[in-house]
């Protein structure tokens, strides 16, 4: 009676470490390929946030540059002076009382503010850039006590006056009107002239909004 051949224990051993082989190649194409997509995305990734930051500093830079004529910035407060004098008188904040030729210069300057935020919304549309606009009233330390409510008061006459004006910044500006005082009170003694008169004036702060510089989805 012949004997049956039992299988050799090392060609057994050579088949399974062939597929061993076999399954850690394709497990290594596959990590390989894995790793390959995820260093893509994350180029990608830096690559759009790269562009973005370079959106967003151009358009902050593009705030400093706005019409020199009416407006000066100043790049240790980040704000521009409105370069109008007015003369409001103690007590007031009639802007009906500062002379024809200063409410023309104030209409101009509104104007010049509004021309600058349609372009930039309208320039950088696909990543829908919005504005914040503050209006800041200052006051000069004179004998009024209350040159705090004053100086917003005298704020809020400028806005009502550029909307009588027909001069507005549109949906995608955000405007806020405050005041400063005449500087008495800690903390909003900053940006002053030595001059008191000077203080008389506006300031304009022209904010785009953080974390809205992205593109919008299509």
């Amino acid at each position: 009676m012949k004997v049956k051949k039992q299988p050799s224990f090392w060609a057994s051993y050579s088949d399974l470490m062939s597929n061993l082989f076999f399954i850690m190649l394709v497990l290594f194409v596959l990590v390989l390929a894995l790793l390959s997509s995820r260093v893509v995305q994350i180029s990608t990734i830096a690559i759009s946030t790269a562009n973005q930051l370079k959106i967003l500093e151009e358009i902050e830079k593009s705030t400093d540059n706005i019409d020199s004529v009416y407006f000066e910035y100043k790049p240790e407060f980040k704000k521009h002076v409105v370069k109008i004098k007015v003369n409001f008188e103690t007590g007031s904040s009639d802007i009906s009382n500062i002379g024809y030729t200063t409410q023309q210069k104030l209409a101009a300057a509104g104007k010049t503010i509004q021309t600058f935020i349609k372009q930039n919304t309208e320039e950088y549309k696909e990543y829908d850039i919005q504005y914040l606009l503050i209006i800041e009233g200052q006051a000069s330390k004179d004998n009024w006590d209350r040159n705090y409510e004053l100086s917003y008061e005298r704020a809020l006459s400028l806005k009502k006056f550029w909307d009588d004006q027909n001069i507005h910044f549109g949906d995608k500006c955000e405007v806020l009107i405050s005041g400063s005082g005449d500087g008495r009170s800690s903390g909003t003694d900053f940006m002053r002239e030595h001059i008191e008169t000077d203080n008389q004036r506006f300031l304009i702060h022209i904010i785009p909004k953080p974390g809205i510089v992205e593109k919008v989805s299509s």
